[in-house]
């Protein structure tokens, strides 16, 4: 049977592709991935397949259905695969694959670095795919600083903590377009998020 391989792409700059997802993504005859994902593979001979937050499912079944019919197949996961990424939706399509996980370097991890705070003493949460949810707030008085993965808008996620009793002047970084040419740490209060316009590509740190 051919293999599936789950590739941990990184959080988006060829800097932080391990060698290991390279040769991964190199030996498959399809790649799927979203734009920004498959644009670190120009060189790729193959077949490529789009990957966008609207065809999630279909492409995940499809890329199942490839191994079932005989081709390698990676699929490119930004981050980790296995923190907010495609391990979990594989799984529970088949369990019983020819499967390989690549890990990456989750943007967590970068954003962890870059305020050099000891990722092993924060609280780690992504709402990414669920919307805000009470769980953030579960974690905000327990002594840590929590980092979050935003469900899409993080002056989104800033409005809702206002609106659900959070201090508006509780001190936040946002980590915007980690590991890009034009990324940006943003340090100021909730409240400013919350009126601030960021792209997509954001961790939020509350401290």
């Amino acid at each position: 049977m051919a293999k599936l391989y789950l590739v941990g792409t990184g959080p988006g700059s060829s800097d932080y592709l391990t060698e290991a997802a390279i040769k991964a993504s190199e030996s498959v005859d399809v790649l799927v991935g979203s734009q920004r994902a498959l644009d670190l593979f120009p060189g790729f001979s193959g077949e490529t397949l789009l990957l966008k937050a609207r065809n999630m499912d279909e492409m995940m079944k499809k890329s199942v259905s490839l191994v079932e019919d005989g081709k390698n197949v990676a699929i490119l996961s930004t981050g980790d695969p296995g923190f907010s990424g495609v391990l979990k939706p594989i799984m529970n399509i088949r369990d019983d694959l020819d499967l390989e996980v690549v890990p990456g370097i989750s943007s967590l991890q970068l954003a962890a670095a870059r305020l050099q705070i000891s990722w092993d003493d924060v609280n780690l949460i992504t709402l990414h795919g669920k919307g805000n949810s009470d769980a953030v707030l579960d974690l905000l008085d327990n002594g840590k600083a929590t980092i979050v993965l935003p469900d899409f808008r993080v002056e989104k996620l800033a409005q809702f903590l206002i609106g659900n009793g959070i201090n508006p002047e509780r001190k936040v970084t946002v980590c915007e377009r980690l590991s890009y040419p034009d990324e940006r740490l943003f340090t100021g209060t909730v409240k400013e998020v919350a009126s601030e316009e960021f792209s997509y590509l954001c961790v939020m740190v509350i401290y």
